[in-house]
Parts: C-alpha cells; sequence; structure tokens
C-alpha cells in the first residue's frame, strides 16, 4: 500500500485511495471498539435498546442538478445509510456550512428540499448547526448529516455475512446520478435527459426484510457504484463474486452518455440504488418484493457468491469472456455526493 505525503481529491472517491485513507489514518487512531467491519451505519445497544448510527458530509458540484439538489441529498443519503444498515431512520441533525455570498433564496430552496425530503423519508430534523466561511474558503455550502435509527430483533446485516450460494440482487438501473451530475457540471446537453436517481429506500428495505430476514449485506450504491460495494463486501466477508454483464441494468441513455465521457457504469455513483446479498433460498421472495415497490421495479439478480478467488469481483461480460472488476483507482467524478 502507498506511503503518501498528502491528500489528493481522490481520497474522497470511494475507490481504492479512499481505502488507503481509512486503512493508515483512521482506522489506526480510530479503531472499532468492537472490530467491526466498515458498514454504512454502526449498529449498537444502548440502555436496552438497538440501534444504527451514521454520519456523512455532503459536497456536491453544482447544488442544484435534475433530479435534486444538495439538500434532498443530504437527508436521502443519511436514511439510505440507516436502511440498508436494517434500520429504521428516526432523527438526524444538518449542519451547514456556507459560504459569504451564498444567495439567500438558494438557501431557502435547499432546506426546504431537506423538509420534503424528511417528510417523504419518514425522518425527523431535531437539531443543527451553521456556520459561515469567508468568500473564496468554500464552495457555497456543505452539509453534515448524522442519523439514528431502530433495529429490529433478528435483523443482522453486515459487511462480512456473506456466504458462498448467496445470490446478488440490485434495485434498479445504476449510474443515473453520477452521469447526471457530470452533465450538469459540464453544461452538456441530451436528447434523452438524464436525472438523478436520488430517492429514500427505507420504504424498499422494509419491504425486503418483510419478505426474508436472511438479507445477509446490504450497501447502497453511492461513491465509487457498484464496483466498490462489492469489493468492499468481497473483502470484509472473504468471499469471491461472480456477476452478470447482461443482467446488470442500465439505462440506454446512461449508457450512451458513460461512452461519451469515458466512465465506467460499475464505477459510477448512484443515490437511490442498493445490492443485497441474499440467501439463495430467499432470493426470489426478496426479488419479488422489491419489484413490487416502485423504487425497484426494475430489480434483477446479477450474481452470485462463490468461494474461489475470495476478495475478488469476476465479471462475465456479454461476449462470453471474463474480466476482474476492482474498486476505482483514482478519481472519477470528484464532488458527486
Amino acid at each position: 500500500m502507498t506511503q503518501r505525503k498528502h491528500i489528493l481529491l481522490g481520497h474522497g472517491s470511494g475507490g481504492k485511495l479512499m481505502h488507503e485513507l481509512i486503512e493508515q489514518v483512521f482506522r489506526p487512531l480510530l479503531p472499532s471498539p468492537d472490530g467491526n467491519p466498515l458498514n454504512d451505519a454502526a449498529v449498537f445497544e444502548a440502555d436496552g435498546a438497538h440501534l444504527a448510527m451514521t454520519t456523512d458530509s455532503f459536497v456536491v458540484d453544482p447544488i442544484f442538478f435534475p433530479g435534486g439538489d444538495i439538500g434532498e441529498l443530504a437527508v436521502n443519503g443519511t436514511v439510505n445509510d440507516l436502511a440498508v444498515s436494517g434500520a429504521r431512520p428516526l432523527f438526524m441533525s444538518a449542519a451547514f456550512i456556507i459560504e459569504e455570498g451564498l444567495l439567500l433564496e438558494d438557501l431557502r430552496r435547499i432546506v426546504a428540499s431537506m423538509k420534503r425530503a424528511c417528510q417523504r423519508g419518514g425522518v425527523a430534523l431535531v437539531t443543527g448547526d451553521t456556520k459561515v466561511v469567508n468568500r473564496g474558503k468554500g464552495d457555497k455550502v456543505f452539509i453534515n448529516t448524522t442519523g439514528i435509527g431502530s433495529v429490529k430483533r433478528g435483523v443482522e446485516i453486515s459487511a462480512d455475512k456473506a456466504r458462498p450460494g448467496d445470490l446478488v440482487l440490485i434495485n434498479g438501473a445504476i449510474g443515473a446520478h453520477g452521469v447526471a451530475i457530470m452533465l450538469a457540471r459540464e453544461e452538456i446537453d441530451f436528447d434523452q435527459p438524464i436525472r438523478s436517481d436520488t430517492a429514500p429506500l427505507n420504504s424498499l428495505v422494509h419491504d425486503m426484510l418483510g419478505a426474508s430476514l436472511k438479507i445477509h449485506c446490504m450497501r447502497d450504491l453511492t461513491r465509487g457504484g457498484l464496483s466498490s460495494a462489492l469489493n468492499e463486501i468481497a473483502a470484509a466477508s472473504r468471499i469471491g463474486f461472480r456477476i452478470y454483464e447482461d443482467r446488470i441494468p442500465i439505462q440506454d441513455e446512461v449508457r450512451g452518455a458513460c461512452e461519451i465521457l469515458g466512465l465506467d457504469p460499475l464505477h459510477v455513483a448512484n443515490e437511490g440504488k442498493l445490492v443485497a446479498i441474499v440467501r439463495r433460498e430467499d432470493a426470489e421472495k426478496v426479488w419479488e418484493s422489491m419489484r413490487a415497490n416502485s423504487l425497484g421495479e426494475r430489480a434483477a439478480i446479477i450474481g452470485e457468491v462463490v468461494e474461489d478467488h475470495p476478495g475478488r469481483v469476476v465479471m462475465k461480460t456479454q461476449v462470453g469472456g471474463f474480466r476482474v472488476v476492482d474498486m476505482l483507482s483514482g478519481e472519477q467524478l470528484p464532488r458527486i455526493c
């Protein structure tokens, strides 16, 4: 593992550089008390309650984009980190770092969007903070959030629980958020507009857990996309993945934009998509529950957990060959969430 002297933009990518940063700085100095793998939320006991807690920061550029804005993104991202940990989101905080000169009307628009997102996600924003930095010392507005939720007994979802024979499910077409951000940032017009998929996934997860508690792992596919999520699970569970390119849903316009921009859809961030690793015997009924929810209408079973090549993700391509799907290396799309 390379020892670097300076922080690079790629350290926030969700890929290899971010994992280097975690392993070289944060894990040694801030070790997890119970040694658990790094999940989207920490699950713990407190005075008899089974709780989950997550924190996140949102630095997206531009702050308004097709399909959403930084405020909606902040709420949905927090709700989703709790949901894919098996929790029912309850409360959240929001801290704003605002650059001098931001239009008050833009701030009102962001806060109003957060209010609507909280109502849709069924979470209460109960506390917050505001700081203002000098003009030129920030970039319009950054938002930090913390979320708390409750976890039912019997729900045990973690990146280290995937087992050979499990199947891999996703709830729909990947890549829309990252492509929408990039096109908006570069002011590129497409005949078919591409909108972010940002959405709260807690209702979908509720239906999935209602179908089966044998969901071993879940991740929302944000920075680093599907490839990083699967590689993280493969490493934590010490298993391999075999996925199938022709089963992975991708919108034609997203695929076309990725080809033009030189992006791999498997690396592109999403904000309304998850991957679930489910016991084979329960996978079909979980898939059916996903398809019955509006956020899972294009759900698909895209692969399986294997004993071969532990720690690696291998994809069978549409032409019949195989290739290793590695984590994103460097920074593909900076400031994406």
